[in-house]
């Protein structure tokens, strides 16, 4: 004679099996658009840095060019540049680091009101 079948055994695999439906249904697969924005981010903070030294050492010649200040004009420039794509880059990073956080926050206002909503 066949066993009856335990009610609790059926109550666990019907929560497990409601449990994987929820977790499929609420878990996002990863986003390549994702990673190449943080890569596209990092090309952009790359050319800041490497954009301002070119263009001041650019507006450093055309000052000992115009000025016959011949080492001096292209020294302050790159100095100036350098000073200037720092600033840029910091800028950039801490807009990024905001963005970041804002998305944390976001996700775990999410995951908190979607544990709420299954008590």
């Amino acid at each position: 004679m066949p066993k009856a079948p335990d009610p609790r055994e059926e109550a666990l695999r019907s929560l497990d099996e409601r449990a994987q439906a929820l977790r499929a249904r609420t878990t996002r697969p990863p986003s390549p658009v994702g990673e190449m924005t943080a890569t596209s981010q990092a090309y952009r903070i790359l050319a800041e840095l490497l954009g301002g030294v070119l263009l001041g050492i650019a507006l450093g010649a055309v000052v000992d060019w115009l000025a016959h200040t011949k080492p001096w004009g292209v020294i302050c420039g790159v100095l100036l540049g350098f000073a200037l794509s720092i600033y840029m880059a910091r800028r950039t990073a801490n807009r990024l680091m905001a963005q970041a956080e804002a998305e944390e926050a976001a996700r775990r206002a999410h995951a908190s009101k979607a544990g709420e909503d299954q008590e």
